[in-house]
């Protein structure tokens, strides 16, 4: 990944965001963090930043998805990102408490890249996101092409 890549964390939990950035870093990833706190403000900051009037060029986005998110459930800000022909190219990886196969399941249906069932405890928790960090280390991200429209976005 591309010290240029902004990775957008969507989590409701000040104590997980900040376990995330943290074990990221110790990961070895420096890239730019944008902490959205609910699914609206994701989608928000999604729709003008990366595919509307804001977006900046050679910029690459990753989304790391709480599906349990408060305001718009995680599903739903999934489904939206995935109906628009460009931000449907932003992997996301999804993570969810729930190890329900069925909510795995719809997180794959609707097309994320990745889903990882977090574990409850906070030791294994970072542990799981150091390994997101040594994964994001090395994955190369779609460039994301603004046509200024915000389509799919409700």
């Amino acid at each position: 990944m591309k010290k240029t890549a902004v990775i957008l964390i969507a989590e409701d939990n000040q104590t997980n965001f900040e376990l995330i950035t943290r074990n990221l870093q110790r990961a070895g990833i420096t890239n730019e963090v944008q902490h959205l706190t609910d699914g609206r403000q994701t989608l928000d900051f999604i729709f003008e930043n990366v595919n509307g009037p804001a977006h900046q060029h050679n910029k690459e986005y990753i989304l790391l998805l709480n599906t349990d998110i408060t305001n718009v459930d995680g599903t739903e800000v999934l489904r939206k990102l995935k109906q628009d022909s460009e931000l449907k190219k932003i992997p996301v990886i999804a993570l969810t408490k729930n190890d329900d196969p069925s909510k795995i399941e719809l997180c794959n249906d609707l097309g994320c890249s990745i889903c990882i069932v977090q574990p409850s405890d906070s030791e294994n928790f970072a542990e799981t996101i150091k390994k997101i960090g040594l994964f994001l280390a090395v994955v190369e991200l779609p460039q994301i092409n603004s046509n200024g429209q915000n389509q799919g976005q409700a």
